[in-house]
């Protein structure tokens, strides 16, 4: 971590984390045009037909594709991965990040847990004002943490340059300073 000053915080990306995202995604694609390409050497006995093996091979490249586009984007980015200051929470961590979420939008910070993965949900009191700044699939991702956790912003350590405590324990100590004024 980053401090400049102590109004400000920036968290780098972890280049060697996103590096590690990349080259599981590109295994992934090459697994996806192994079963588009041939099908018949996956069937198995849970996976019958070809068709399906073709399927999920579509699946797989685009899901992955659009996994490594996004990520290698992103590590020729220069941005902070997250800034932390005096106006809010800048999020640049993934594909569907929030951008700006000003403190006084801010109505919690809450750590959740889904399987291995853990991250902080931003609950905010207008989500549907970071819905509509955004388009495309990025809004789409937003629109379904909306319905799978009631906000739309959620941040992860996955792709920062620091760990889950230390994000947890940073975020809602700022949450806890700016929330008063």
């Amino acid at each position: 971590m980053n401090n400049q000053n102590t109004d400000r915080i920036e968290i780098p990306v972890s280049k060697s984390k996103l590096l590690g995202l990349l080259v599981g995604a590109a295994v992934f694609f090459v697994v996806g045009i192994f079963l588009y390409i041939t099908p018949e050497s996956f069937v198995s006995v849970q996976f019958k037909d070809t068709q399906t093996m073709m399927l999920m091979g579509i699946a797989g490249i685009l899901f992955s594709g659009v996994t490594l586009i996004f990520g290698i984007r992103k590590l020729l980015n220069k941005k902070p991965g997250l800034i932390i200051d005096q106006q809010g929470i800048t999020d640049n961590t993934t594909a569907s990040s929030a951008g700006l979420i000003e403190w006084n939008d801010i109505t919690a910070i809450e750590t959740k847990k889904v399987l291995t993965n853990r991250f902080m949900l931003i609950r905010v009191s207008n989500p549907d004002y970071y819905l509509n700044r955004v388009n495309g699939l990025k809004q789409k991702i937003l629109r379904e943490n909306l319905d799978l956790y009631e906000t739309p912003i959620s941040i992860t350590t996955s792709t920062l340059k620091c760990t889950f405590q230390e994000l947890e324990k940073l975020l809602n100590e700022k949450f806890n300073e700016n929330r008063i004024k």
